[in-house]
């Protein structure tokens, strides 16, 4: 009953309708649980179900509403759930009415053992270094530390977003300073506009991956990768190296435009890793209104490797 079937033509369509940014965790209760930006960009969605293939008829749960006004009011984007220390937290990225670019990270707490019972309660705002568009926040732990991951405007405004990394003093609380760890700067991060964002964190084969989202949320956006040995010291910029090439591209031939803002999770007895992202079933699209096309679908695929033990998201895309 827990067969995924990975064929070409599961691969190419959709999961979930009109979900992007999606993010799925297997849980120890043997639940997967997936929650992701709605096109309305209002509230936060939660949804679980014993398989994969389950989450597409899992019926959703508002478990968190916009404000009417101030912080947390505006552009509710790209959510992600993670169990830290026997609790539920919630990362998400929120603007506000009055300022609707003002994005920053925002994180929800919950003590109960479900997710779907206690109360999800505002833990505030995750402060960085400096004060400025922040978003796509992700948490990992690594040989007993905790560490975060995000995508910011830096202090000299000269691209859109980079990414940056530093270690946790607990869920809420980054541990000051962080460490850059990518900057757009290859035709394919800067295509429309200079973007990385969305990273997310696979540790397998002795080292540590981030896949990052690149360029303009139109068929220009695309995967790159990151990568350091796992004993590395991994808040130090030079122990990390970007694959010249993106590893995830548009591929016409499958339907799939624009893929982007992924996540990783396990097949059901646990053997192969699986990339979850969003695409686009068309290209044409309005670049100025992007973000505000719906279809932006959940997809999922095994996740393949190669030799010398990198991912292979997409065939023939080279990792070095």
């Amino acid at each position: 009953m827990f067969n995924l079937d990975f064929s070409p033509d599961r691969e190419k369509n959709p999961l979930i309708l009109q979900r992007a940014d999606p993010f799925i965790y297997k849980h120890t209760d043997g639940y997967y649980y997936f929650t992701a930006s709605v096109p309305e960009y209002d509230r936060i969605e939660l949804r679980r179900a014993w398989t994969l293939e389950g989450l597409a008829n899992a019926e959703p749960a508002v478990i968190w509403r916009k404000h009417s006004d101030g912080p947390m009011s505006w552009h509710i984007w790209a959510p992600e759930i993670h169990f830290i220390d026997g609790k539920w937290y919630i990362y998400f990225a929120a603007g506000q009415v009055h300022d609707p670019w003002y994005i920053r990270t925002w994180i929800l707490e919950n003590s109960s053992q479900d997710p779907f019972c206690g109360e999800w309660k505002e833990k505030g705002r995750l402060e960085a270094e400096w004060d400025s568009f922040m978003l796509d926040t992700t948490v990992f732990t690594h040989k007993g530390s905790l560490y975060a991951v995000w995508a910011q405007k830096s202090k000299e405004r000269t691209e859109n977003s980079r990414l940056y990394i530093a270690q946790m003093y607990n869920p809420y609380t980054l541990k000051l300073p962080q460490t850059l760890l990518s900057v757009p700067e290859y035709d394919w991060e800067c295509n429309g506009f200079k973007v990385n964002e969305g990273p997310a964190v696979l540790i397998r084969n002795r080292k540590v991956f981030i896949t990052f989202s690149a360029s303009a949320t139109d068929a220009s956006y695309c995967i790159g990768l990151l990568y350091a040995d796992e004993n590395a010291d991994l808040l130090n910029p030079v122990s990390w190296k970007k694959a010249k090439k993106p590893v995830f591209t548009t591929d016409e031939s499958f339907g799939i435009f624009g893929p982007g803002h992924n996540s990783f999770t396990v097949t059901h007895d646990g053997k192969d890793d699986v990339l979850v992202y969003h695409a686009r079933p068309y290209a044409e699209v309005n670049l100025d209104m992007a973000l505000y096309d719906p279809n932006r679908n959940t997809l999922i695929k095994r996740i393949l490797w190669d030799k010398n033990g990198f991912p292979v998201l997409q065939k023939n895309s080279p990792v070095l």
